[in-house]
């Protein structure tokens, strides 16, 4: 006899925003341990005239928006979690509690990074919808199970 599998209902803002902070966290560490391995290539490279590279801006947030984009897309892709959507007990599927396939995630990472104001729509939608959620159909549920046989691709 298998266990019932738990309502999935939609997340909320107070959720999302949480999760959202880990996932920065997340990409700031990774952008971090970027300049660091670049740090460490110049310096073996060229260990005379070492000198620390200095960010420009431009190319720092031009980094930041690729790893975000590509974080989100593969986590997507492949869990429906990131790792703030773990720590908060969250999925992004379908809306037929489905993976969402590779160019879903990547169409929703893009709109999740270069308009993140909409997930405040989640706050008026009486199914806890953003507006990236409305647009590619797709939906943020609790669901604190680890396994992956009850989302399939």
């Amino acid at each position: 006899m298998t266990p019932a599998v738990p309502e999935r209902r939609p997340a909320g803002i107070v959720t999302r925003g949480l999760a959202a902070a880990v996932d920065l966290g997340v990409v700031l560490t990774l952008l971090g341990l970027g300049y660091l391995a670049l740090v460490f290539v110049r310096l073996l490279l060229s260990p005379q005239a070492f000198s620390f590279p200095a960010p420009e801006l431009l190319m720092s947030v031009t980094a930041w928006l690729g790893t975000s984009v590509v974080y989100l897309t593969g986590c997507w892709a492949t869990t429906g979690r990131t790792v703030g959507s773990l720590a908060m007990g969250l999925r992004v599927t379908t809306r037929w509690h489905r993976r969402v396939r590779w160019a879903t995630a990547l169409l929703r990472a893009l709109a999740c990074v270069f308009f993140p104001i909409g997930l405040v729509w989640v706050v008026v939608d009486p199914r806890r919808r953003s507006i990236q959620d409305i647009v590619l159909r797709t939906v943020v549920v609790y669901d604190w199970r680890q396994d992956l046989d009850t989302v399939t691709a």
